[in-house]
């Protein structure tokens, strides 16, 4: 047990409840960080989520902040989403002492280069290469006014990105994202994901649907959603469930037209997790390939077959727990080979073995303790 060490961690959000992508991770590192005995000064960037006794329960100390919101996005010439989260006070909380500085993301980087921290222990968590995500958010958008704010907002992350050097370190959420980071900079390293699986919950036996589920009101999960849709199980003798809020319209209407399909547009947290563990086959497109996907780490902890694309587990380490198909009609015929195979103990046992070797939140966050306060990063 380490004690007392102290952190400060800057949240762009607040990260309770655990329920997407981002906060999932910063929930269960600062988690993993307080059981071994890290102190977390948490400031938690706010904006339509409450503050949070489990934070409070969690951390040494919690700090909110408001997060700005411009009326004219293209206000300024920093990134919208770092421009939005630039308090003086959070700076004033930081100087009142000598602790090391988590960054969580990009977006809480405003004061990453400021002088009166020029002398501090600064890491950044990225959680993805934020200019390449939101170009790919920009090629889906139908909007024409959000898509061009994705290009302009991906242009000015790019720039912004510089800032990187400032930090003592850079810790990459993916081996590609880490790939990717070094050729810029020389002060990346790999951090695994934390999530919310302390061991494997599989159900041996078989299920009789196919499962998806995302936030659908971001595009790139409407997208997936509608691939399979149109694509995949439009007149294919197999039932899918697809769960996720706010689905776009298009998506509904394609829906509608598909007896086998079944759309849950508020279903809950429990609720998609249980349709998790009930189908025979959990499927995970992507059209973009940065950070690293949550729902497929929780998918291959809770789940049994696993069918996705190159782009959902390039790199990761996690191919050979899946079934890989690129086309509809690989997905179809992967589809037509799983439906009657039963999962089994010995699948349960190697998946145990290989997700526990790199995403043990313990580890992962002893590696981190370590390279804080130790100076073992490079």
């Amino acid at each position: 047990m380490i004690l007392d060490k102290d952190l400060h961690i800057i949240s762009f959000n607040v990260p309770y409840p655990a329920d997407y992508g981002g906060v999932i991770d910063v929930f269960y590192k600062l988690k993993a960080l307080s059981e071994q005995g890290v102190r977390v000064h948490l400031h938690c960037y706010q904006y339509g989520r409450p503050e949070s006794a489990m934070l409070e329960s969690v951390c040494h100390k919690v700090y909110y902040y408001k997060r700005k919101i411009y009326k004219d996005p293209f206000f300024t010439r920093q990134p919208y989403i770092v421009a939005t989260r630039n308090t003086a006070e959070i700076l004033q909380n930081l100087l009142k002492d000598n602790y090391p500085i988590l960054f969580e993301g990009i977006h809480c980087c405003h004061y990453l280069s400021h002088p009166d921290l020029s002398n501090r222990i600064k890491i950044v968590r990225m959680h993805n290469i934020e200019h390449i995500y939101y170009r790919s958010l920009a090629r889906i958008e139908r909007n024409i006014f959000k898509k061009y704010f994705f290009y302009v907002e991906a242009e000015r992350l790019k720039t912004f990105e510089r800032v990187l050097t400032n930090a003592t370190s850079v810790a990459a959420i993916s081996r590609d994202d880490y790939q990717n980071l070094r050729k810029k900079y020389d002060n990346v390293f790999y951090l695994p994901v934390f999530h919310g699986n302390e061991f494997v919950n599989i159900s041996v036996g078989k299920g009789d649907f196919a499962f998806y589920h995302g936030n659908l009101g971001v595009g790139e999960n409407n997208e997936a959603a509608l691939y399979l849709v149109k694509e995949v199980f439009k007149d294919f003798d197999y039932p899918l469930i697809i769960a996720g809020m706010n689905p776009s319209k298009e998506l509904k209407k394609a829906v509608e037209e598909c007896e086998n399909i079944n759309l849950l547009s508020k279903a809950g947290t429990q609720e998609i997790n249980n349709l998790m563990q009930e189908a025979h086959i959990n499927i995970l497109p992507t059209f973009q390939s940065t950070g690293m996907k949550l729902k497929l780490i929780n998918v291959l902890f809770n789940g049994r077959h696993c069918i996705v694309n190159d782009k959902m587990v390039h790199n990761t380490g996690l191919e050979h727990l899946c079934h890989i198909a690129n086309t509809p009609n690989d997905i179809k015929s992967t589809i037509k080979k799983l439906k009657e195979i039963p999962f089994t103990e010995k699948e349960i046992e190697s998946r145990s073995a290989n997700l526990l070797s790199h995403f043990d939140n313990r580890i992962n966050a002893s590696n981190l303790i370590d390279g804080i306060f130790s100076a073992k990063l490079v």
